[in-house]
C-alpha cells in the first residue's frame, strides 16, 4: 500500500466502527498465529515406529520387523524374514504391538499397546486350543 493510502486507511480504521472491528480482528488473528507458531516450535514431534508380522499357517513360518522408518520397509523386511514364499503380511504395526494366535481350525491376529493386550485379543478371537505363534512390538 502506498504511504498516503495507508494513512487514509489508518484514519478510517480509527474513526469507523467497522474499521475498528477489522483492525481488532487483524491483531487478534496475528497474535493467535504467533501463539500457534510458538506452540508448534516448542512441541515435541512424535516418532513413528513401523513394524509388521508375516505368517504362513500351513508351514508355521513367520517373520517380523520392528522400528523401521516406513510401513513398506517393515512389511518387506517381515516377508524377507519369513521362511516360506507363501507368507503374507497379517499384522501392520505403528507404535503398538501385534500377535498371531494359531489353533486347530484357524489363525487370528490381535493388536494392542502392550504385548499382553495383543496376545489376549488374538487368543480370545481364536478360541480354545490356540497358542501364540508370534508376537512383535515397536518401541
Amino acid at each position: 500500500m502506498m504511504p498516503g493510502r495507508m494513512a487514509a486507511f489508518a484514519r478510517w480504521c480509527t474513526s469507523s466502527p467497522l474499521g475498528a472491528l477489522l483492525l481488532a480482528l487483524f491483531f487478534v488473528t496475528e497474535s493467535h498465529d504467533s501463539l500457534a507458531a510458538s506452540r508448534l516450535a516448542g512441541a515435541k514431534t512424535v516418532r513413528v515406529y513401523n513394524g509388521a508380522i508375516a505368517y504362513h499357517r500351513a508351514s508355521a513360518s513367520y517373520g517380523y520387523a520392528v522400528n523401521l522408518p516406513t510401513a513398506r520397509a517393515a512389511q518387506l523386511e517381515a516377508l524377507k524374514q519369513c521362511a516360506d514364499a507363501s507368507c503374507e503380511v497379517v499384522v501392520r504395526l505403528r507404535n503398538d504391538c501385534g500377535a498371531v494366535a494359531n489353533g486347530p481350525r484357524r489363525f487370528t491376529v490381535g493388536k494392542g499397546v502392550t504385548r499382553q493386550e495383543a496376545e489376549t485379543k488374538a487368543l480370545r478371537a481364536c478360541g480354545s486350543g490356540c497358542e501364540i505363534a508370534v508376537w512383535a512390538c515397536t518401541r
